[in-house]
């Protein structure tokens, strides 16, 4: 009887098993940093990668200059439908909020961290956004302030362990810029999944 190609399979797999294989990279360990931190202050890296990727950055001297800088971008943008889920921003901005987030032009959320080294905003459904608000409407506004800036995604996993524990949310994205994909005759399209414009507000308390 022929042996069948998912017995051979097997067969190669236990064998494989069964014999040990000398780590290629013995030094490297869990606390190597494959990438050495950078000698520029977190808040320019992070300015520097997120403009990159077409994300709109603002530093805020301060919760007025917050107040202020996003105030200007609503009116310079005409946008009068503001969706925002968190009432200490819906205090501290003193706006009026549209409840309905599907007919909203921009909507408002916070960040569990910000990854200098890539950009990137850190987002889970612990903060009062949920899974949408960041994604769902066509402009998302984070803010967020310099104590949340952390170096690498490595750093930022570790904070969110030490954070939650065993409790980790449910939901946790890593997002870099606007929504965009190139699935299209591989062109590159922002806003198909996601939002097409993203800002960052990064306050110094």
């Amino acid at each position: 009887m022929p042996t069948l190609p998912k017995e051979v399979m097997l067969k190669k797999i236990r064998e494989a098993l069964a014999t040990s294989v000398v780590q290629p990279f013995p030094e490297s360990g869990e606390k190597t940093l494959v990438f050495p931190a950078s000698s520029t202050h977190l808040e320019v890296e992070f300015a520097e990668n997120f403009t990159k990727l077409q994300g709109q950055f603002a530093y805020c001297m301060g919760w007025q200059d917050l107040r202020q800088q996003v105030m200007l971008l609503l009116k310079q943008k005409q946008w009068n439908k503001i969706f925002c889920n968190d009432p200490k921003i819906r205090q501290l901005l003193a706006l009026e909020w549209h409840p309905d987030l599907a007919i909203c032009q921009a909507s408002i959320t916070d960040c569990e961290l910000l990854v200098a080294r890539t950009g990137t905003i850190v987002l889970t459904t612990s903060q009062s956004g949920g899974r949408t608000a960041s994604v769902y409407a066509p402009v998302h506004i984070c803010i967020a302030t310099m104590g949340q800036l952390v170096y690498d995604v490595r750093e930022a996993l570790e904070l969110m362990r030490s954070k939650y524990g065993e409790n980790l949310p449910s939901f946790i994205t890593f997002a870099s810029g606007p929504s965009r994909t190139a699935d299209i005759e591989k062109t590159l399209v922002t806003g198909v999944h996601g939002p097409k414009e993203v800002f960052c507000f990064l306050v110094e308390p």
